[in-house]
């Protein structure tokens, strides 16, 4: 009959050990760096890690091992607390096909007591593996993206209609600073859409109200309040210190501004804009994709453009908008799939449809185009040209 020391014993014999200091050796001068797996629980990494290891607890390894090291030829170590569970993990990448697998001798413990370097990695707290459990799960999110969503910041532009879904989302999912930028003080006419808001707030600084909701939803959240209309004086300084821009606008000359400012900057912008029953949805990437210029290269007369207060919009409309926002918001925080840049996403309420536009960079546009110094993009505020009213 088999035991747990005879089969010890066995994968001694079937998998390879590697000391830590020729481990050290290898990570430090090796032409094929070995992959790091720690296949320890979640309580024994948060006390320290060697420096570059993906942490995946045993439990999960089979899970989520084929997305984390997709090479099978790869050489990869596998360590956990003292060489015994990296055994285990060894056969179980060997009958998944992995060929270069060995285990580190004397594992975490065997490192430090040889004095190897290691560190302590940023774990989450225990109310906050709670509150984000199901972000965790995801393998593509995992511990690591969701720490990365705390350490994010994404500049909202307009606390209003698109503002609401966009931002509250985003501190629900645990993006840790959001700036909330608005001159606007909370309306009764708001309430119908702008759901950061409520009727006890009517009369009060949008920017204030937003906090108050925001913070509600998630403590973990930092906001930065900007009582004020983002100007080309300002607008460097405000969009500078932030990773996305969500472009919640309601006019053509702030959006425009947006558009140059983040360009120079190098910063991606979400774009959604609603109309009655309509909305539009896309990403600017300041990567060489296209830009607000290119899908508008002349801002419309202002009788062209007619606001929501004065053609009306669908409630729900401006939800659904800014629930896409913040989803491409957190695709590209976390590098996720593919984002809408270089396509135009059209929503129609009343035919419960989605269309997809091709948007292509004009060759010839004054702030993406061919040859264009985008460092040297000139600021201006373009009131004077565009149609402005409020939503």
């Amino acid at each position: 009959m088999p035991t747990f020391d005879t089969l010890l014993r066995d994968l001694r014999t079937s998998f390879a050990e590697i000391d830590p200091v020729t481990l050290h050796t290898e990570l430090a001068s090796g032409p094929r760096r070995p992959i790091l797996l720690d296949v320890r629980e979640a309580d024994e990494h948060a006390t320290g890690i060697i420096p570059g290891a993906i942490h995946i607890p045993r439990g999960y390894l089979e899970l989520r091992v084929e997305k984390a090291v997709t090479d099978r030829a790869a050489p990869v170590v596998v360590y956990c607390a003292g060489g015994t569970r990296s055994l285990l993990a060894a056969r179980s990448l060997g009958e998944l096909g992995y060929t270069n697998v060995r285990s580190l001798a004397g594992g975490f413990t065997g490192w430090k007591r040889n004095g190897l370097a290691w560190e302590q990695p940023l774990v989450l707290r225990a109310d906050q593996e709670a509150r984000y459990s199901r972000h965790t799960m995801l393998p593509e999110v995992g511990v690591a993206g969701q720490l990365k969503l705390l350490g994010s910041k994404v500049l909202c532009i307009g606390a209003g209609g698109l503002g609401s879904p966009s931002s509250m989302y985003l501190a629900a999912a645990g993006v840790g600073t959001l700036g909330m930028i608005d001159d606007d003080v909370v309306d009764a006419s708001n309430l119908q859409r702008q759901l950061l808001h409520g009727t006890d707030r009517v009369g009060k600084a949008k920017v204030d109200s937003a906090e108050l909701t925001l913070r509600g939803l998630n403590p973990d959240v930092q906001v930065d309040k900007h009582r004020t209309r983002i100007t080309s004086d300002n607008a460097l300084q405000l969009i500078g210190g932030y990773d996305v821009v969500i472009d919640g606008a309601d006019n053509f000359a702030t959006r425009y501004l947006v558009n140059d400012c983040a360009l120079r900057l190098g910063k991606p912008v979400i774009h959604a804009s609603i109309f009655r029953f309509e909305g539009q949805l896309t990403v600017f990437s300041a990567t060489g994709g296209p830009c607000y210029r290119c899908l508008y290269p002349q801002p419309p007369p202002a009788e062209e453009a007619p606001s929501c207060a004065e053609a009306g919009v669908l409630g729900v409309l401006p939800g659904v908008m800014g629930v896409l926002q913040a989803t491409e918001a957190i695709k590209l925080l976390l590098g996720l799939g593919d984002t809408l840049a270089g396509r135009l996403l059209v929503y129609d309420a009343l035919k419960a449809r989605f269309r997809e536009l091709k948007l292509r960079r004009d060759p010839a546009c004054p702030t993406c185009g061919d040859g264009v110094d985008r460092s040297k993009i000139p600021l201006i505020d373009y009131e004077q040209f565009c149609a402005g009213p409020k939503h």
